[in-house]
């Protein structure tokens, strides 16, 4: 579970918890109004029989979410106190303030590097609709430019490029024996391309059906299988 997913979890399991309380509590109120108005004496005026009602409405919604609290409700929110703990103790602290402008320059680059990575985990799902893979934020390695990569296979890397300004993605493949990257808009490219790059076969742009074009074959040689 990664920590947004868990992060989530928690914000609903509390929501969960103070709607139950407040049914609880709903409910009780509601019970003890009615069974206060029922039970009161018909020869009191309709006004003190409200009242009545009223004051063991009140008593029932605090007797009822006394009893949800002690049932079952008190448990959940020590086990929804001890997830946000656990949540809290994983996260990485935050670097101490820099003594110095070189200090300073270092961490804002390793910032700029893990946010060029946060960026690219979240932008794959415009080709990769699984949670498991390109989305997995520490697979890709960012870099100071805002740029970021994602190792596949010796000699093939996944390369991630946005434009902030008009909110574009770039993901292409670059490989060890070439410098023409190849665009990529799904998981069924690079599984071609790895694939005929295994079979030692020059690889064909898959085109929108899925199929590959024949006619158009990739520049690229795999005779060498260089790490990039």
């Amino acid at each position: 579970m990664t920590a947004s997913l868990r992060q989530q979890t928690i914000t609903l399991a509390s929501a969960a918890i103070e709607g139950a309380s407040m049914a609880a509590a709903l409910i009780g109120g509601a019970g003890g109004a009615y069974l206060g108005y029922q039970v009161s004496p018909t020869t009191w005026s309709g006004d003190v029989r409200i009242l009545a009602a009223g004051a063991i409405a009140v008593v029932g919604a605090v007797a009822i979410d006394g009893l949800a609290e002690t049932l079952a409700l008190t448990s959940l929110r020590r086990m929804l106190m001890n997830l946000r703990t656990a949540v809290t103790s994983t996260r990485p602290k935050a670097p101490a303030p820099a003594a110095t402008l070189g200090e300073a320059l270092d961490q804002v680059v390793t910032a700029t590097e893990e946010d060029a990575a946060h960026r690219a985990a979240n932008a794959s799902f415009r080709i990769d609709d699984g949670d498991k893979f390109l989305r997995n934020e520490d697979r890709w390695r960012g870099y100071e430019d805002g740029e970021a990569s994602f190792y596949l296979a010796p000699g093939v890397v996944l390369h991630y490029r946005g434009e902030k300004d008009e909110y574009r993605h770039h993901f292409t493949l670059l490989t060890g024996d070439s410098e023409q990257p190849v665009a990529v808009t799904g998981m069924e490219e690079i599984r071609h391309h790895l694939a005929a790059r295994a079979a030692g076969l020059p690889a064909v742009p898959v085109t929108a059906d899925g199929d590959a074009d024949k006619d158009d074959v990739l520049d690229i040689d795999l005779t060498g299988l260089n790490a990039v």
